[in-house]
């Protein structure tokens, strides 16, 4: 019986059933996986793995440093706020360093007195008085007789009334505001107000002339600060080079205007400015000097433009009939050797424009 039932079950079981279980039972091996299965499952290189157990294993704490390195520090981040500032950060030190320029030359008034002093000072003081109280008609037919004794002077013919005509402008203007003010306490002060105007000049006359504000403010620095202007723009010492510098460092910055711009707008106000200067020091001959020569050079240097044919033209022919108003000047614009450079330059411009423009028209 146990034989018959045992070989009933054998017929039963399906053949090859050990195998079978074998084959459930044993592990698939990578190369009878299934394709998706296998193109699921990347591939590690014999390099790659070689190279990863050959590299060092890294320490936590160098991990966490070299994290904090890439990571933006707080100067960084302080840095990056204050550039949002940049443009009130200029202007700020921009007036810091022009009070810094006036408070430097008023230490003689803090610590002694308002006075006038030097030779010439006093005579302009004396010539500004006599201007603020009689008027503009009476200043320019004045005939001093306590001047150059026993001749006397013709004030209007013999001086550069532009420092005179400055201080009288703000001492009318404080009045007409019911600002009381002596006029002495102008002409002290006149000189110090103007050389925080002229580092504020010098400031944007670099700016233009190197495209770049740091410089700008380095050299508006240093303007306020050298010793060889202090010593002519010192409260008190009421000179012509107070307001003079101011307005030869103006009339150059117009001047860069108009050359960049190529803008008459420009080349005028740079002869207004001119004009300034010519009625408040005899140095504007430096002036009239100094951009003929730019002009020639960038004629002999290939770098003339129509810009600069623009700017000069404007500025020599308005500038010229301007100078012309000031009695001490009067006819010297046109004889005098300080003009002749700006007379022949302004010739062989014309010549050196026409001759170009034939070159292009003739074949």
């Amino acid at each position: 019986y146990q034989r018959r039932v045992h070989g009933e079950l054998l017929n039963t079981m399906p053949k090859g059933g050990k195998a079978s279980k074998q084959k459930q039972t044993k592990p698939e091996s990578p190369e009878h996986k299934a394709p998706e299965q296998q193109e699921t499952e990347p591939i590690e290189r014999p390099e790659k793995q070689e190279a990863q157990k050959s590299a060092p294993e890294v320490p936590k704490k160098e991990k966490l440093s070299e994290e904090r390195k890439d990571a933006p520090n707080v100067l960084t981040k302080l840095f990056r706020k204050l550039r949002e500032w940049a443009p009130v950060l200029k202007l700020s030190i921009i007036v810091m360093i022009a009070l810094m320029a006036f408070l430097i030359r008023i230490f003689s008034v803090i610590r002694f007195e308002s006075v006038i002093h030097e030779f010439d000072p006093w005579f302009n003081f004396r010539t500004t008085k006599f201007l603020a109280k009689e008027g503009f008609l009476a200043f320019w037919n004045w005939y001093d007789s306590e001047s150059w004794y026993p001749l006397g002077r013709v004030i209007g013919g013999t001086i550069f009334p532009g420092i005179m005509m400055t201080a009288a402008s703000f001492k009318w203007t404080a009045d007409f505001l019911s600002f009381p003010i002596d006029i002495r306490n102008v002409c002290v002060f006149l000189a110090p107000t103007f050389s925080g105007l002229t580092a504020i000049s010098t400031y944007y006359f670099t700016k233009e002339a190197t495209n770049r504000s740091q410089t700008g403010l380095l050299a508006a620095l240093f303007i306020a600060i050298v010793p060889s202007y202090i010593s002519r723009s010192v409260a008190g010492s009421y000179d012509n080079e107070g307001v003079a510098i101011w307005a030869l460092i103006t009339t150059f910055f117009f001047w860069l205007k108009a050359v960049n711009t190529g803008s008459i707008l420009w080349a005028a106000l740079c002869a207004l400015q001119y004009f300034y200067m010519v009625a408040a020091w005899g140095g504007y001959s430096f002036i009239i000097n100094i951009i003929p020569i730019f002009v020639l050079g960038t004629m002999f240097i290939g770098k003339f433009s129509m810009r600069i044919y623009v700017a000069y033209s404007v500025f020599y022919v308005l500038g010229t009939i301007l100078a012309l108003l000031i009695p001490f000047v009067a006819e010297a614009a046109v004889r005098s050797s300080e003009h002749l450079a700006s007379h022949c330059v302004f010739i062989l411009m014309n010549l050196f424009v026409v001759l170009e423009y034939l070159k292009k028209v003739l074949p």
